[in-house]
């Protein structure tokens, strides 16, 4: 992957993880449901400094089970 096309990806991806934190922080959810959905996004941001393509499947995944319905239970 060139260096533009990488650059683009992490702006795409850095603004879909915004999106989802934003979207996450206005689930009406119980609280361990929302920190269960938060944690995922900390793993997702976290694996994107070590491979971003992974990390954008991923993030594909997470927005895909949030339009669906699809939560975690909460601890």
């Amino acid at each position: 992957m060139d260096r533009d096309s990488q650059l683009e990806l992490y702006e795409v991806v850095a603004a879909r993880l915004k999106e989802a934190h934003t979207r996450v922080r206005s689930l009406q959810v119980p609280e361990g449901v929302r920190m269960a959905l938060s944690r995922k996004l900390l793993v997702i941001t976290a694996a994107a400094k070590h491979d971003l393509a992974a990390a954008a499947r991923r993030l594909d995944r997470f927005m895909k089970d949030l339009d669906e319905g699809r939560f975690p239970e909460g601890d």
